[in-house]
């Protein structure tokens, strides 16, 4: 049975692998990779070599077809940190693929600025947009797209209120080209140099640091229409997400059930539903300055034509529009949980004769803040909420 033997390579080339690595490349007999990664490759190395198509996944998937021999594939660094590797292995099972790693580029990263890798985010860019990296504070190895991932990431970061954060690009890391620079994400955003290479990493301190969970209500762009923070905290652990789950957000306002959701576990997404095109406008903003992907959409229940399937809805808005509640049962599948809140007697209604008919838990919530009266201090009430909880059997 023939194999895939993924073997990492850094910008040092040749020099920089381990014997056992060099083996396998001189024993191949055909060699996969981009061509910057085959460019590394000696004379000893005799095999057949590959450029991989464009898209590369049909290309992955008839790998091993009629193989006769052992298929050598070359990654850059770990090919299972954030490589090629892991989708491999995803395609053929770990009992095909033998992966031979080299340094990563993020352990390079972190060598070279004084970082420990356990406490460092890594973040991928390669694929993602470059908002995705936004964050409120922390460390983190960003891995670029291109020459023009820096410049995005710093115009990004200042434009959120992030200028000061602190950057470090690393280009050529491991390599006879390597080469470091520093600034702020405001320094890098006015005069970038113009001669960042392809092949580069970021290493982000961002700044202030103003991580906080649950999130201040005034660190949303919002026009009011938004879930307050003690029923952010409420909803949530009524939603109860799960890595790599995906929400909808149906009557978002702001979106901010679905920014928390998506910063919850890793993986999770949220596809927010809002009729108004301001409060959409909003949405993609808070998307954007929490570093978080939402796919914001029409008014519901029309715009869940296409929409991805949900792992849970959330009804923040609208629950009185009828058809609604039906429609949003309808798109849940079996074990998804939806969660409705409520602050009008009508909206109250509906959920409560969803909870006749269909079960599932009915709670109200009244919160009060203390408030000065005269020369004491008396309880100042919030709208009460009604909450309805169900998972679909």
């Amino acid at each position: 049975m023939s194999h895939v033997v993924v073997v990492g390579i850094g910008a040092d080339g040749m020099a920089g692998l381990p014997e056992a690595s060099q083996r396998e490349l001189r024993r191949a007999t055909v060699i996969y990779g981009s061509q910057r990664q085959l460019d590394l490759l000696d004379g000893s190395v005799a095999a057949t070599r590959r450029q991989w198509p464009s898209p590369m996944l049909p290309a992955l998937q008839g790998l091993l077809d009629d193989a006769a021999h052992d298929v050598h594939v070359l990654a850059s660094g770990d090919p299972l940190l954030h490589g090629i590797g892991g989708t491999l292995i995803r395609l053929f099972g770990a009992e095909r693929v033998h992966v031979l790693p080299h340094v990563s580029a993020v352990t390079l990263a972190c060598a070279r600025v004084g970082w420990t890798v356990a406490d460092t985010e890594v973040i991928s860019l390669v694929t993602a947009e470059p908002h995705t990296a936004m964050r409120r504070g922390g460390r983190a190895i960003v891995l670029s797209r291109d020459a023009t991932t820096p410049l995005k990431l710093a115009r990004l970061l200042t434009e959120n209120g992030r200028g000061d954060s602190e950057l470090v690009v690393l280009e050529q890391l491991g390599g006879p080209g390597e080469r470091r620079r520093d600034g702020t994400a405001r320094q890098w955003a006015a005069r970038a140099p113009l001669d960042i290479d392809e092949l580069n990493v970021i290493a982000v301190h961002y700044l202030p640091d103003e991580r906080v969970s649950p999130v201040p209500d005034a660190a949303f762009a919002h026009d009011g229409q938004i879930t307050k923070q003690s029923m952010r905290a409420v909803t949530l652990a009524a939603l109860a997400p799960r890595p790599g789950e995906r929400l909808w957000d149906v009557g978002a306002g702001s979106g901010s059930i679905a920014v928390e959701w998506c910063q919850s576990w890793h993986g999770c997404s949220a596809v927010a539903f809002e009729r108004d095109d301001a409060r959409r406008g909003n949405i993609a903003r808070n998307a954007v300055a929490f570093g978080v992907h939402i796919d914001v959409r029409g008014a519901a229940p029309d715009a869940f034509d296409g929409a991805p399937a949900p792992s849970a809805i959330f009804i923040g808005g609208g629950v009185t529009q009828p058809g609604l509640l039906d429609a949003c049962l309808a798109h849940l599948p079996t074990g998804g949980r939806l969660v409705a809140n409520a602050v009008t007697v009508e909206s109250e209604e509906v959920l409560a004769q969803a909870y006749s008919r269909l079960g599932g838990r009915l709670q109200r919530f009244q919160h009060y803040h203390a408030e000065p009266l005269g020369g004491f201090t008396t309880w100042r009430p919030q709208l009460p909420v009604t909450q309805w909880e169900v998972t679909k059997p």
